[in-house]
């Protein structure tokens, strides 16, 4: 019998590849006419490394990513370097994996290529999840919005931030706008002046705004997003948006960082979202994952991290008999609930608090960051960087 999995995103493709290295018959229901993922860049920690490797396709990732040297927080209203944390040397002796920056599609097709690859895995587009129902003691039903009914041994959702078997499960109602607006460009990094094309992950600090950069495409590309705080209300999803008004919006960014910005192009805006922390995702044969059970903001950059790391942990727990999947599915909720919602409190105090502060509060911030050596900065990230799910697992 399947084991089911609602969203065919990298949460959804790695979980299926966690599910079938356990025996099980796994089906990818996407509701899309096609498997592919939207989106630019995205920061990869080593947890996700980790996570990876279990999955069978962190070298080709690795091959694709961009390995960065450093960490960078600026003060985008001064220019000065305020911190710079290395993530080569130590950083990677400890953590055992790179810290690396790459287009959201060069970790996606590893993921769907292993998926195609293997038997147990049927990959299904234009099958959109509407709603499940509980059918006996071994099996749930997922119902499609086509009217199809599919009988399942255990039905995962991985449909994102407005999944609708969150929507059934937990009925938490539309996610927690944050108030941010994001703004985001993808320009050729031929167009960037060569003092300013940095192997790093920078980010310029400023009152209620900031702005990130590195590259990707294997360094062909350079990323750009800018965030203001603006106590937006309504919902956006990747609007485009005049380069005049991106520029507008960001007048107490001068020096490189002005420089960078007014390279941006073809801008698309967000208005950025999460959910609270909740104390359950297991519904007897139905689990959320991924962005459907945890989404947190962008601050921490550990979304696709912890959707992996979910992956891997969930993977690890299937390998069971289909009376015993409820059991894990608890567990699974067990084991992964407090360190996700921790990650979604940090991602949105590291905007109040490191990110957006102004005036006294602003100097204060440098000042302590400035006061940190370079270990005590690692030591800072350890307990999202240095966690290796599924070792034992999928030894």
């Amino acid at each position: 019998m399947y084991i089911a999995v609602a969203g065919g995103g990298i949460g959804g493709l790695a979980t299926a590849l966690a599910a079938a290295e356990q025996g099980h018959e796994v089906v990818v229901l996407e509701r899309r006419e096609t498997f592919t993922e939207l989106g630019a860049g995205i920061q990869l920690g080593p947890n996700a490394f980790h996570a990876l490797d279990c999955l069978g396709v962190g070298e080709r990732v690795r091959e694709l990513a961009v390995h960065i040297a450093e960490l960078r927080f600026m003060d985008g209203v001064t220019g000065e370097a305020v911190a710079r944390m290395p993530v080569t040397g130590s950083y990677r002796e400890r953590f055992d994996n790179p810290y690396a920056v790459v287009h959201r599609i060069d970790i996606y097709r590893p993921l769907l290529d292993a998926c195609r690859a293997s038997d147990a895995i049927e990959l299904r587009p234009n099958a959109a999840v509407t709603h499940y129902e509980h059918h006996d003691q071994e099996t749930v039903v997922a119902v499609l919005e086509s009217g199809q009914r599919i009988a399942c041994a255990a039905l995962i959702g991985a449909d994102g931030i407005r999944s609708s078997v969150r929507g059934q499960l937990v009925g938490d109602g539309a996610p927690r706008i944050s108030g941010h607006t994001i703004y985001r460009s993808v320009i050729p990094m031929e167009q960037v002046p060569p003092e300013l094309r940095w192997n790093s992950v920078t980010l310029w600090a400023g009152p209620k705004s900031h702005f990130v950069h590195y590259p990707i495409g294997g360094g062909e590309l350079l990323n750009l997003a800018v965030t203001r705080d603006n106590d937006a209300a309504q919902e956006v999803v990747g609007e485009p948006v005049e380069r005049d008004l991106v520029l507008s919006e960001f007048p107490e960014f001068t020096g490189d960082a002005r420089r960078l910005l007014e390279l941006g192009s073809d801008w698309k805006s967000w208005v950025l979202c999460d959910r609270d922390p909740v104390e359950r995702w297991a519904d007897d044969r139905v689990l959320l994952v991924g962005d459907a059970a945890h989404p947190m903001l962008q601050y921490a950059a550990q979304g696709a991290c912890m959707a992996l790391e979910d992956a891997v942990v969930l993977g690890g727990l299937l390998d069971c008999s289909v009376s015993e999947v409820p059991g894990r599915l608890e567990t699974f909720n067990e084991q992964r609930r407090s360190r996700t919602a921790w990650a979604q409190f940090v991602s949105r105090e590291m905007g109040r608090q490191l990110y957006h502060p102004e005036g006294e509060a602003a100097t204060e911030r440098n000042a302590m960051l400035r006061g940190l050596s370079t270990e005590q900065l690692h030591d800072k990230v350890a307990w999202l960087h240095g966690t290796r799910v599924g070792e034992a697992a999928f030894a």
